[in-house]
């Protein structure tokens, strides 16, 4: 899909671009696979606010995404490629051989009218599902599987893919989009190609509206607060934070400051963290 920009009619509209959806082949979806999206607006199950800056936005279905691809060496044909919501990229429709229907994650350049299929026999083109076992060193993959059997936890964002770099023993080796070389284990699925949608990070909202359709509300710097509300607050005109480093409303660290718990079971499949220095 290509970038459109609009007709500067207002200062917002100057520097707002989208996507142009003019390439996608179907306008409604397929209603045997929607379901009702509930709203909770940042809120958990005791109805706390856990996420801030949530709220409002238009009404969403949600689209229910084959994520294991478990239909083995059966072919289905791409009928439409779609937009989705939910997500940054796009969506494909699949007709199955034997009348079943499913969404799948769109890789980019999937058209309608190709066939995928998932099999450890599969062919090694785009939209293919394989075990990492059977797939060359090299390739680039998407929608990968963390354990067998359930479903791609990984690389699923928009104009998103990791890289196969070695195979040894029951591990693969890859490289994820953040930079970091992890190791999974090789009869875990994934799909061959990357995702569709790669123009997705190089839009310009250009006004304030468009991230309230999309349920973010407005977010206040902490240095135009009062002490009483914010770390930051307080001060005679723009003063500094008055700490070493940017802290959240209650006095934690933020911007860089690590959450992720020590010792972690999985640290021992990390060979180089996004973090490290190249």
């Amino acid at each position: 899909m290509a970038i459109k920009s609009y007709r500067p009619t207002s200062p917002a509209r100057r520097q707002m671009t989208g996507t142009d959806y003019s390439g996608l082949s179907k306008k409604a979806p397929e209603k045997s696979l929607l379901k009702v999206k509930k709203k909770n607006s940042g809120r958990n199950a005791q109805g706390k606010i856990t996420v801030r800056h949530r709220g409002g936005g238009n009404r969403q279905k949600y689209r229910v995404i084959d994520w294991k691809r478990d239909k083995f060496d059966i072919p289905a044909n791409v009928a439409s490629i779609e937009y989705d919501p939910n997500r940054s990229a796009f969506i494909a429709l699949l007709h199955y051989v034997d009348g079943e229907k499913r969404y799948i994650i769109a890789p980019n350049g999937l058209k309608v009218g190709d066939t995928v299929v998932s099999g450890d026999e599969a062919d090694i083109v785009t939209g293919n599902c394989l075990p990492l076992s059977r797939i060359p060193v090299g390739t680039q993959i998407h929608n990968i599987e963390m354990s067998p059997g359930h479903g791609g936890q990984l690389v699923r964002a928009a104009g998103t893919s990791a890289q196969l770099l070695a195979k040894e023993g029951r591990y693969a080796t890859l490289r994820m989009p953040s930079g970091e070389v992890r190791m999974v284990l090789q009869n875990c699925r994934a799909v061959i190609g990357e995702v569709s949608n790669p123009e997705n990070e190089i839009q310009s909202v250009g006004k304030a509206g468009r991230k309230r359709h999309l349920g973010r509300r407005p977010h206040v710097r902490g240095s135009a607060m009062n002490p009483v509300d914010h770390p930051h607050g307080g001060g005679e005109g723009k003063a500094p934070i008055g700490h070493p480093s940017p802290m959240t409303p209650w006095g934690k660290p933020s911007h860089g400051y690590r959450t992720r718990k020590r010792n972690h079971p999985t640290d021992r499949l990390i060979i180089r963290r996004r973090h490290k220095k190249r």
